[in-house]
């Protein structure tokens, strides 16, 4: 099975590097993701990028090159790393938005891991770019500079590079104030708190993404807990635990237990497909990122108690039958797949290509189809690559 998801990732890698890959403005040993398919204009020559879309897809040729190593994969992950500095004009800080920052910073570092790719020296700058700007009052990122909403886009993303980037403490801090504020009564995350002058007015939004990047900051601080307390990242003891890190893992332990169950009982259906209504734009990326966190957890959460290893079977059913659903309502054009951005119905081919509208508001032009954009196929690639990793580690874990 593991081969099978594999070469649909493969398969899904193709279709997104087929129709979005190209050089900037036609430059060699450059390249960027163009934001529709099929583009415009001005998308082929990147006036419209979309900076975090870019950390996304370069979040995903990571993936690739990761599952599988290739001279191919590592000089297209390079490519797209000069391609995002000169289309920034070699200042990855110039984003307004902390959250676009955060992701960026995130995929940077995960591609400088990889074999002879060459990350650019402003990764750190970008990171403390991020850390300088928590407000001295909440302790938090505002969602973009000068901002009195400080919310979970921002600081979920954020409080993951502050884990990986040994700025526990800070991680622990924001992730205290997101679960301090903004969990709901189902137990989800909710998007954020909007400073008035009356006092902080809760915005009582659900998004997937938000808990994807929870979960995310939850596991890496867990773990770095638990090393620091003498375990492995596994289940067993190394040497001398620390009782009190040991507390503080199980926090963060609870929490992502919670979530996964949250996000099982109220985002997704029986059958565990996540099924949350997020369209083209933006929100195109956001069931993806949940399910890069969720096979995150799938993957990396100590499989060393009942509750753990409930909380991982139970992560991994939701990679994986919505990646099976998303498998089998995708269209095929040239033999590689066009995902939907629903994921419990059909995808529609952009522009239709004169097969004709699916509703009469589109034979009109009222509608844009939402597979166009570059966000909702990087979600399913995103997903597909998650199913491929799970059934790795599912695959591992049989052969023990």
């Amino acid at each position: 099975m593991h081969e099978t998801w594999a070469h649909r990732a493969d398969l899904a890698e193709s279709a997104i590097n087929d129709r979005h890959s190209a050089r900037v403005w036609g430059l060699p040993r450059t390249n960027l993701a163009v934001v529709s398919w099929p583009p415009v204009s001005k998308e082929k020559v990147f006036v419209h990028w979309h900076y975090w879309w870019q950390a996304h897809y370069l979040d995903c040729l990571v993936d690739a090159a990761i599952r599988r190593r290739t001279k191919a994969r590592h000089a297209i992950v390079n490519n797209t790393v000069r391609g995002i500095g000169l289309r920034q004009g070699g200042k990855l800080s110039s984003n307004k938005y902390y959250d676009d920052k955060a992701w960026m910073a995130l995929a940077l570092a995960r591609a400088g891991k990889l074999k002879n790719v060459a990350v650019p020296k402003q990764l750190a700058d970008l990171e403390f770019d991020v850390i300088s700007g928590i407000d001295a009052l909440t302790r938090v990122l505002p969602w973009r500079a000068g901002e009195t909403f400080y919310n979970v886009p921002s600081n979920g993303p954020a409080a993951i590079m502050m884990a990986r980037t040994g700025r526990l403490d800070q991680a622990v801090s924001v992730v205290d104030w997101i679960f301090d504020n903004l969990l709901d009564e189902q137990g989800l995350v909710m998007d954020g708190l909007r400073m008035r002058m009356h006092g902080p007015e809760t915005v009582t939004d659900i998004h997937p993404y938000n808990q994807g990047t929870a979960l995310g900051a939850c596991l890496e601080i867990a773990l770095e807990l638990r090393e620091r307390a003498g375990f492995s990242h596994t289940e067993s003891i190394t040497g001398v635990h620390d009782a009190e890190r040991i507390d503080d893992a199980m926090r963060f332990i609870t929490r992502i237990r919670g979530v996964v169950q949250a996000v099982a009982t109220h985002m997704a259906t029986p059958g565990r497909v996540i099924d949350w209504d997020t369209g083209d734009g933006d929100g195109g990326l956001f069931k993806g990122i949940l399910a890069r966190y969720l096979a995150d957890v799938a993957v990396r959460l100590p499989a060393d108690s009942p509750a753990n290893r409930a909380t991982k079977k139970v992560a991994a059913q939701l990679v994986m039958a919505s990646a099976a659903s998303v498998w089998n309502h995708r269209l095929e054009v040239d033999g590689l797949p066009v995902f939907a951005t629903d994921w419990t119905e059909g995808a529609r081919l952009p522009h239709n290509y004169g097969l004709g509208p699916a509703k009469l508001s589109e034979a009109v032009g009222g509608v844009r189809i939402d597979e166009r954009d570059l966000s909702v196929q990087l979600s399913g690639w995103m997903l597909i690559e998650a199913a491929a990793r799970v059934s790795a580690g599912q695959a591992e874990a049989g052969q023990r």
